[in-house]
C-alpha cells in the first residue's frame, strides 16, 4: 500500500481525508502515465459523487486525456465496461461498504483488473508534477449513460436457467445496485421484491445492505421467499440469505460454489483461494471433498493476483467478495448473486440444503485507533498475540490486523468455543484502546 491508496483504492472521509484536489491528482496522474488516455468512470449513489468525478476527470483532461462518464453503475460494471470499450483505465468514485460521508476511488487497468501496488505507487508517484495540456490540447468530457446496457445484457447472459416461479428479495443498500439488479432479476423471471432499491444520495449503506443482512431476513420470511441477496454501497459484495433465514457468508459462498464447480469439472486444479479471515470450518469442509484452499492476506485485489499467479477459478472472501476468474475480472455481487441461484435451481433443492456447513464461532470487534500503524508495531500487542495464540493450540486462532480502509484495528478470534473467543477479543481490544491512549 501506499500513501493514499489502501487495501481497495484511495478511500477517505470527503473533505478532510479525500478533497477535490487529490481527486484532481489521480486523474492527472492517470493521463500523466499514458498518452491521451481514454478514461471511463463510474460511481455508486454517494452525493459528493459528482464532486469527486469532476476532481478526477478536470485532472484528467488536463492532461488531455478523454473521459467518459458512465453514470452510476456497479464497480464490476465499470471493470466490464474498461475492457469492453478499449479504455485505457477505468475509475470508480465509491467507498463500497463505507457510510456516505466517506467516498473513494478505485482504478482499473485496460483488461479490467485493478491496479496492483506498484501501480498505484506510480500513480502517487506523478501527485509531484501536475502534467498540464496548453489549448488546444486539453482532454476532452463526454457521458453516455447506455453504456450500463452492455453490463446488464453480459449479466442475463451469465444465466444458465431461467428464474420463473422462485421469488427473490434483493437489499440494494441504495446504491449502484438499485436499479440494475432488480431489472436483471426480472429479465430472468424471477418475481423480484426490492428493498432500498432507490437513490437518495444519502443513505448509502444504512442499516442495510450486506453490512446489514438482519433486514433481509425479515423480508425472505415476510415474502415466504426463496432466497435473498444483499449487496453494498458499489455492488461487488454479496451476502445470501436462505429460505430458512439463515445468513450465508462469503465463505459459506465459496464453499458451496468450490464444491458445486468441482462436480462440473469447473474448478481449476480442485483448489480456490480465502485470506486469512476465511473461517477454519471452511477449510476442512473442503478438504473433505477433495478441493485445497489457499490463504492471502484480507483484501480482493490480494485474492485475484493468486488467482492470476496458480490459474485458479474461484477465490473471495468472508466480507462477501467473491470473485469469479473465469467470467469477471473483479468482485461481483449481482453476477455471484446469479451464480449462487443457478447453482440452487441446477441442484433442484432448497438454498438451506446446499449450504450445510457449520462455521466455528467468530469473535470480531473493531477499535477506532488514532495511529493504525504504531499500534500494529507495539512490541506488547505483539507478545499478547502470540501468548493468546499459543493457548489456543491449534484449536483456534487470533488475528489483528489494521483496517486498509477506515483509522481501525480489526479482531478477529476464532475457535469452537465462543466464550472463549468473546474473552479474548475484549481484552485484545483493551490492549488496543490502552495503546492508543499512550501514542
Amino acid at each position: 500500500m501506499g500513501l493514499f491508496f489502501g487495501t481497495d483504492g484511495l478511500r477517505g472521509k470527503v473533505n478532510e481525508d479525500l478533497t477535490f484536489d487529490i481527486a484532481y491528482k489521480v486523474g492527472n496522474a492517470l493521463a500523466t502515465l499514458k498518452d491521451k488516455p481514454t478514461i471511463l468512470i463510474g460511481s455508486d449513489t454517494r452525493i459528493s459523487n459528482t464532486y469527486l468525478t469532476l476532481g478526477v476527470s478536470s485532472g484528467a483532461m488536463s492532461g488531455g486525456a478523454r473521459v467518459i462518464d458512465a453514470g452510476v453503475v456497479p464497480t464490476a460494471g465499470i471493470a466490464f465496461l474498461t475492457k469492453k470499450i478499449n479504455a485505457d483505465y477505468g475509475v470508480v468514485v465509491s467507498a463500497s461498504h463505507n457510510s456516505g460521508e466517506y467516498n473513494g476511488i478505485k482504478v482499473f487497468n485496460s483488461e479490467g483488473y485493478k491496479i496492483g501496488d506498484k501501480a498505484e505507487e506510480r500513480i502517487e508517484r506523478c501527485f509531484i508534477h501536475n502534467k498540464i495540456n496548453d489549448f488546444p490540447n486539453i482532454g476532452v468530457f463526454l457521458q453516455d449513460f447506455t453504456l450500463i446496457k452492455q453490463y446488464r445484457k453480459f449479466l442475463v447472459d451469465a444465466s444458465e436457467n431461467s428464474f420463473t416461479g422462485k421469488t427473490i428479495v434483493l437489499d440494494c443498500a441504495y446504491g449502484a445496485a438499485h436499479r440494475i439488479a432488480p431489472d436483471v432479476f426480472r429479465r430472468l423471471g424471477a418475481n423480484v421484491v426490492a428493498a432500498n432499491a432507490v437513490n437518495d444520495g444519502l443513505n448509502i449503506n444504512n442499516g442495510c445492505g450486506a453490512l446489514c443482512p438482519e433486514n433481509l431476513v425479515r423480508r425472505v420470511s415476510r415474502y415466504k421467499a426463496d432466497m435473498g441477496f444483499a449487496f453494498d454501497g458499489d455492488s461487488d459484495r454479496l451476502i445470501a440469505v436462505d429460505e430458512k433465514g439463515r445468513i450465508i457468508d462469503g465463505d459459506m459462498i465459496i464453499c458451496a460454489l468450490a464444491k458445486h464447480f468441482k462436480t462440473q469439472g469447473k474448478l481449476k486444479d480442485n483448489t480456490v483461494v480465502g485470506t486469512s479471515h476465511t473461517n477454519m470450518a471452511i477449510e476442512y469442509d473442503l478438504k473433505n471433498c477433495g478441493i485445497s484452499m489457499i490463504r492471502t492476506d484480507v483484501g480482493d485485489k490480494y485474492v485475484l493476483a493468486k488467482l492470476l499467479e496458480k490459474d485458479l477459478s474461484l477465490g473471495g472472501e468472508q466480507s462477501g467478495h467473491i470473485i469469479l476468474k473465469d467470467i469477471a475480472t473483479t468482485g461481483d455481487g449481482i453476477l455471484t448473486a446469479i451464480t449462487v441461484a443457478n447453482m440452487v435451481i441446477s441442484q433442484n433443492c432448497p438454498m438451506s440444503e446446499i449450504f450445510d456447513v457449520a462455521l466455528y464461532p467468530q469473535a470480531n470487534i473493531n477499535v477506532v485507533v488514532s495511529d493504525k500503524f504504531r499500534i500494529m508495531n507495539n512490541e506488547i500487542l505483539s507478545k499478547e498475540i502470540v501468548r493468546y495464540n499459543e493457548e489456543l493450540q491449534g484449536r483456534g486462532r487470533i488475528m489483528i490486523r489494521a483496517s486498509g480502509t477506515e483509522p481501525k484495528i480489526r479482531i478477529m478470534v476464532e475457535s469452537k468455543d465462543s466464550d472463549l473467543n468473546d474473552k479474548i477479543a475484549g481484552a485484545m481490544a483493551q490492549l488496543v484502546k490502552n495503546i492508543d491512549g499512550k501514542i
